[in-house]
């Protein structure tokens, strides 16, 4: 069996993500926080826009990690948490900052989970299709 190393995503990596999401939100008229984290959960990059409302930088964050933890966008994990879904009671079972709310997404490279990215302070719709348009500039 081979291996075969995967750069990991780089500061300048969650630089592009951040400067990518914030021309999509302008270009939504929207005012939002994001979030990059590497593979370990650890905050690459941050960036609040000035009208953004205060508790987006939070939900970003949470979101970023929850789309890391489960390697999955949180837009496809709303389902997944109400009642009568297999993850349930997960919100509340870990000590954790989970959100299972539209706008975090994980970050891939040659197949490989290397970091998420989580945006915040728009419509989850929104904070959705501005993590993935900055995906898309990062190539």
């Amino acid at each position: 069996m081979s291996t075969t190393a995967v750069a990991p995503l780089t500061t300048q990596d969650a630089e592009v993500l951040v400067s990518a999401a914030r021309r999509a939100a302008e270009a939504a008229g929207v005012t939002v926080s994001v979030t990059v984290l590497d593979a370990g959960g650890h905050l690459l990059a941050f960036r609040r826009d000035d009208r953004a409302v205060l508790i987006s930088g939070e939900t970003s964050t949470r979101k970023a990690y929850t789309a890391l933890q489960l390697n999955a966008p949180t837009a496809d994990l709303v389902d997944a948490v109400q009642p009568g879904g297999p993850f349930h009671t997960l919100p509340t079972a870990l000590d954790r900052p989970l959100l299972f709310i539209a706008g975090g997404v994980p970050v891939h490279r040659d197949g490989r989970l290397i970091g998420s990215i989580g945006v915040g302070g728009g419509a989850p719709e929104q904070d959705h299709a501005i993590a993935t348009a900055a995906l898309e500039a990062l190539g």
